[in-house]
């Protein structure tokens, strides 16, 4: 990978994780004072509030930021392919765009998770982005936690759901092309 691709991967994959983030705060309703979530919502705004006159949520979901992230996971495709000289191929574009932002969707799950837990051995849960990082993955983690509770004071939700991201994103890598693997 050449030094400009390496760029233009990290600018689109940068800013398909602040979308992601963007609809994953209004999925979980955290707080939006917070000033991570402020952050997210003043580099999303500028093209998520005009496609919003045209995209309406659907049940609470915010489309127009569902379609920004394929968007951008599409456009990410085309120029790295552009780049490395390979043909675009149209028809699959849409498919490769999804399993992208499903892919950077447990990205961003585990990498939360694993602050999360390293956070939880030093610090005392007081900090805003802390309390916003339990906001976002206390709702995934509860399913788990109903069904396996503490053991011994020790929780094994975090392990169940890294088994099952890395499970997943195992299953998807096979359909993601070499040049895009992060």
């Amino acid at each position: 990978m050449n030094a400009l691709s390496y760029l233009i991967d990290l600018v689109f994959d940068l800013y398909l994780m602040i979308i992601i983030l963007r609809v994953w705060l209004q999925l979980s309703k955290a707080d939006f004072y917070n000033q991570l979530s402020q952050f997210v919502v003043k580099a999303t705004n500028p093209i998520l509030v005009p496609m919003r006159r045209v995209i309406p949520g659907v049940l609470g979901i915010d489309m127009a930021g569902v379609v920004l992230a394929i968007l951008v996971a599409g456009a990410k495709f085309g120029v790295l392919s552009l780049i490395a000289g390979a043909a675009i191929q149209l028809p699959v574009l849409p498919l490769l765009a999804l399993v992208l932002v499903a892919k950077k969707i447990g990205f961003m799950i585990f990498f939360i998770m694993i602050i999360r837990a390293i956070l939880s051995w030093v610090s005392q849960g007081r900090h805003p982005i802390e309390f916003l990082m339990a906001q976002l993955t206390d709702p995934l983690l509860a399913p788990i936690r109903r069904i396996i509770p503490s053991i011994g004071g020790i929780d094994l939700s975090m392990i169940i759901m890294f088994v099952g991201l890395n499970f997943i994103n195992i299953l998807f890598s096979q359909y993601i092309p070499y040049w895009s693997v992060l």
